[in-house]
C-alpha cells in the first residue's frame, strides 16, 4: 500500500466519471429526499403558529429501519473515494494542498451560498407579509438542516491532502488511531458533552478513510467471504453496543454529533457495495441510465441543499389553501407521502437548471494566478464560523443572512480557478512521463474527479 507520492502521472492517463459512483449516490439522494416527505409535517394552529410533527422518528418500526437506511457514511465513502484520486491527480500536475482546498471550497461553498441568499431573501418577504415570527424560526431551522452535513463533509474534504500523506505513509495505523480516538471522545461525552462534536471530523474521516481504501483496491482484493464476513461482524458489533444501551439502537439519534455506531455502518456499506459492485455497474451501463446520471449525478450537492427547503416551502404554502390535509400519521397521510415526493422532485427540476451550474468547476485563463494561501485559509474559516454557530447555537433568520454574507465573502477571497498546470516537464535523461508508473490506481471502481 506504500506509494510514492512525488510519483507523477502520466498525463495520458486520464480518470473519467464512474456512472457506478454516480449511481449510487444518486439512488442515495432519492433515499434522503424520500425519508424527509416522511418526516415533514406542519400543523398550522389556531393562534397563526405551525408545530411540526416528526411522524417518521414516532414510529417503532422506523429504529430497524433506519439501521438499513441510514446511508450518510456511504455519502463519506464516495466522497473519499473520489476525493483521494482528484487530490493524487492534481498533486502530479503540480498543484498544493491549497488548490485543492480552493477547488473544493468552491466546489461546494458556492452552491450553499445561492441556497441561504435565497432562503434568506423568501424568509424575509414572509415576514415582511405578516407570517407569525415563530412559524418563520421554524422553517428557517427546518430548511436548513442540510448544512450540518455540508459542514461535515466539506471538514472531511479539507482533510484530505493531510490524511492522503498519512494514509500512503501507513494507512491502518491511520485508520486504527481515529477508531481510537473515536472511542475516546464516545467515553467522554457524558462527562464532557461539548466534547461529542470533535466527532464530526473523527467520524467522518475514519470513514472517508475507507473511501481512500476502496480507491486503492484493498476491498477489490479481497474475497466474497471476507466482504461477507466484515458486513456481519460489523453489524454483530452495532447489535452489541445499542443492545446494551452504550449507543442509542436508533441511528438518526446518532447521527448528529456522530459516533462510533456510524463508523460501523460505513464498515458494512463499503464491504456491501463492494460485493454489489458488478451489478451497479450493469445497472449504471444501461443507455438511458448513463443519460439520466450524466445531468442529475453532477448535480447532487445542488439536489441535497435545496430539497428540504422546497419541501418546507410547499408544505407552508399548502397551510394557507383549502387543500385537504390529512392527520399526521393517518393511512390517508401515508399515502400523501407519494404525490408530495414528486412534487418536491419536479420542483428540483427548474431550481437544479437555475442553480446548478455553480456545481462547474469555474476557470480563469491560464496566465491567471490562484489566491494566495492566506486567502484560501481565510475563506475555509469564514465558512466554518457561521455553520458553528449553527451548529451550537441553532439556525436563526439573521444568522441565515450572516451565513450568506460569510459564504459569497470566501467566494469572493477565492476568486475564480486558474487552469490546470501542466505536468513537470521532464529533466533530460530522466524516464519519459509515458513510461513511469501512473500515481492514480486503476482499480474497477475508478473516481469521478470532479466530485
Amino acid at each position: 500500500m506504500e506509494m510514492d507520492e512525488h510519483q507523477p502521472a502520466s498525463p495520458a492517463a486520464v480518470v473519467h466519471r464512474d456512472p457506478a459512483i454516480d449511481l449510487v449516490r444518486f439512488i442515495c439522494l432519492l433515499l434522503v429526499v424520500a425519508a424527509h416527505c416522511m418526516m415533514v409535517s406542519p400543523v398550522l394552529q389556531k393562534d397563526g403558529t405551525v408545530v411540526t410533527v416528526n411522524v417518521l422518528m414516532e414510529q417503532s418500526w422506523f429504529t430497524p429501519v433506519a439501521w438499513g437506511l441510514m446511508i450518510v457514511p456511504l455519502f463519506f465513502v464516495l466522497g473519499g473515494v473520489t476525493g483521494l484520486q482528484s487530490w493524487r491527480r492534481l498533486r502530479a500536475h503540480g498543484g498544493t494542498g491549497f488548490d485543492f482546498a480552493q477547488l473544493r471550497l468552491l466546489r461546494l461553498v458556492r452552491p450553499a451560498m445561492a441556497v441561504l441568499a435565497v432562503m434568506w431573501g423568501g424568509l424575509w418577504v414572509a415576514l415582511l407579509l405578516g407570517v407569525h415570527p415563530a412559524v418563520i424560526q421554524l422553517m428557517t431551522a427546518g430548511a436548513a438542516m442540510p448544512l450540518w452535513f455540508l459542514a461535515a463533509y466539506l471538514t472531511a474534504q479539507l482533510s484530505i491532502p493531510v490524511m492522503a500523506r498519512l494514509h500512503e505513509r501507513a494507512p491502518f495505523l491511520t485508520f486504527t488511531a481515529l477508531v481510537a480516538l473515536i472511542i475516546t471522545v464516545d467515553s467522554l461525552r457524558g462527562a464532557i458533552p461539548v466534547l461529542a462534536f470533535a466527532n464530526m471530523v473523527f467520524v467522518w474521516c475514519a470513514v472517508q478513510q475507507l473511501g481512500f481504501l476502496m480507491a486503492d483496491g484493498f476491498f477489490e482484493k479481497r474475497s466474497r467471504g471476507w466482504l461477507i464476513g466484515a458486513v456481519v461482524s460489523s453489524n454483530l458489533l452495532l447489535g452489541l453496543v445499542t443492545g446494551v444501551a452504550v449507543y442509542p439502537g436508533n441511528m438518526v439519534v446518532n447521527l448528529n454529533p456522530p459516533n462510533f455506531c456510524l463508523l460501523l455502518l460505513g464498515i458494512s456499506q463499503t464491504a456491501t457495495l463492494q460485493l454489489l459492485q458488478g451489478g451497479i455497474r450493469r445497472i449504471a451501463d444501461v443507455r438511458w441510465i448513463q443519460r439520466v446520471m450524466a445531468v442529475a449525478g453532477r448535480r447532487s450537492m445542488t439536489v441535497y441543499l435545496w430539497h428540504l427547503p422546497l419541501l418546507v416551502g410547499m408544505s407552508g404554502l399548502l397551510l394557507l389553501t383549502d387543500v385537504p390535509k390529512p392527520l399526521a400519521g393517518t393511512p390517508e397521510w401515508w399515502w400523501a407521502r407519494i404525490p408530495v415526493f414528486f412534487a418536491v422532485v419536479t420542483l428540483m427540476v427548474p431550481v437544479v437548471w437555475i442553480f446548478g451550474r455553480l456545481e462547474n468547476r469555474p476557470t480563469a485563463a491560464s496566465h491567471a494566478r490562484g489566491p494566495t494561501r492566506t486567502a484560501v485559509v481565510t475563506a475555509a474559516v469564514v465558512v466554518l464560523i457561521p455553520v458553528a454557530d449553527a451548529a451550537f447555537n441553532g439556525l436563526t433568520l439573521a444568522l441565515l443572512g450572516g451565513g450568506a454574507a460569510c459564504f459569497a465573502l470566501s467566494v469572493l477571497l477565492l476568486g475564480r480557478v486558474p487552469t490546470p498546470l501542466l505536468p513537470p516537464p521532464v529533466r533530460e535523461g530522466a524516464e519519459s512521463p509515458e513510461r513511469r508508473r501512473p500515481t492514480l490506481p486503476e482499480p474497477d471502481l475508478r473516481a469521478n474527479l470532479e466530485t
